[in-house]
């Protein structure tokens, strides 16, 4: 990239505060409490990623509840089932994302219709038109559906059922939508029926799509990266470049030097870089392995410092912090990482490992670390058996 000034310096403390800020973690209720909450979540961060792992409480309700003190699941189901302010589509993995932002998803939409899905190869044209005639009678589930003949899985987390398989392909091609999720069971409806259109909104062109991967990683990481931008969506990196060269030629953007990136370029909004007021130093944050703070790996490890493992996949004899670690946040730090279970049948959480890491390891910070850890691990407790 051409440069007309050098990149402006930051240290990983500034770059710390920075996204603890974007994120919205370094503030008790930053989005009220509520389905408003829970919209704004979703609206600020971009997306909230879905997962069917629950050896605590599923990695959607945990992000929303790490920045929603008071949530409570019912407000995401209002906010997708009543309220249709969210919905569920894959950005880098199943997300729930703001329903103002589906235009940009609708292309994408558009080819699966087109031309198919790899996952689901192998539904026949009979299998869409069954799925499609019963969801035009009114929403349902897979349960539903009881005249399958069982095939054998495509992949390991492929369904035996045609039915499903075609549901999911319809669901990708957004014939139908995702309109209520009790757990993992999800209900099916006609997309336009549930979100009242008489006529579809209209696909974002390839350029907003670009200005939207940047815009909302700019709102929600504050620095970022080709990598940070495009998470697991390298075809995208070479127009997003594009697009930040014109904003830094602009001033729009200016590019940061973060402290042990190398030559991994950053860059920022020019107003990101100015002082503010601290965050809350009393916070304590245990954190989900998916949440936005943690699953890109290497961003985490170069601006905190902490090499996070998800080891729910790995041997057991092979395994540093457990099956499914929660990293600490206190503060604007990472010094714990805590592998828990949910007794949902004799109503308690279960610690199966406490790892200090970072400044946790220091023996003159652990007692108050430990005091404060245990009280948000009270309250994480409530959160984990409420219904």
């Amino acid at each position: 990239m051409p440069r007309t000034t050098a990149p402006i310096p930051l240290s990983n403390a500034d770059a710390r505060r920075i996204w603890l800020r974007a994120q919205r973690l370094d503030t008790r209720a930053p989005f009220g409490e509520g389905p408003a909450a829970v919209t704004a979540a979703v609206t600020h961060l971009g997306y909230v990623q879905i997962d069917t792992i629950n050896v605590i409480e599923r990695c959607h309700h945990h992000i929303l509840f790490s920045r929603i003190p008071d949530y409570r699941r019912a407000d995401l189901k209002q906010a997708q089932s009543t309220d249709k302010s969210v919905f569920e589509y894959w950005t880098h993995a199943l997300s729930y994302i703001p329903s103002k932002d589906i235009s940009f998803f609708l292309p994408a939409m558009k080819a699966h219709k087109r031309e198919g899905h790899k996952w689901f190869a192998s539904v026949t044209p009979a299998d869409t038109r069954k799925v499609m005639r019963l969801v035009r009678a009114g929403p349902l589930t897979i349960r539903d559906i009881e005249d399958d003949v069982l095939t054998e899985k495509e992949h390991l987390w492929a369904s035996r059922k045609p039915s499903k398989r075609a549901l999911q392909l319809a669901f990708y091609g957004g014939a139908v939508t995702i309109s209520e999720r009790n757990g993992m069971l999800k209900t099916y409806e006609l997309t336009t029926r549930h979100f009242g259109w008489e006529k579809p909104p209209k696909p974002a062109a390839a350029s907003g799509i670009i200005a939207y991967l940047l815009d909302r990683a700019l709102r929600s990481q504050g620095i970022v990266s080709l990598d940070s931008i495009c998470h697991l969506d390298a075809p995208s990196k070479q127009a997003v470049r594009r697009l930040i060269e014109a904003r830094v030629r602009r001033k729009e953007l200016v590019q940061i030097a973060v402290d042990g990136a190398g030559k991994q370029e950053h860059w920022a909004q020019p107003d990101v870089l100015e002082p503010t007021g601290e965050g809350d130093p009393g916070l304590v944050h245990i954190l989900s392995p998916f949440d936005p703070l943690i699953i890109q790996r290497k961003r985490t490890e170069l601006i905190f410092g902490y090499g996070h493992r998800f080891e729910a996949y790995v041997p057991k004899d092979k395994r540093v912090f457990g099956y499914f670690a929660l990293p600490v946040l206190v503060g604007d730090d990472i010094v714990a990482a805590l592998d828990l279970k949910t007794d949902r049948q004799n109503k308690k959480l279960l610690m199966q490992k406490w790892s200090w890491v970072g400044n946790g390891k220091k023996q003159a910070a652990r007692k108050e670390l430990k005091r404060r850890i245990e009280e948000e691990l009270d309250r994480f407790e409530r959160f984990q058996l409420a219904e």
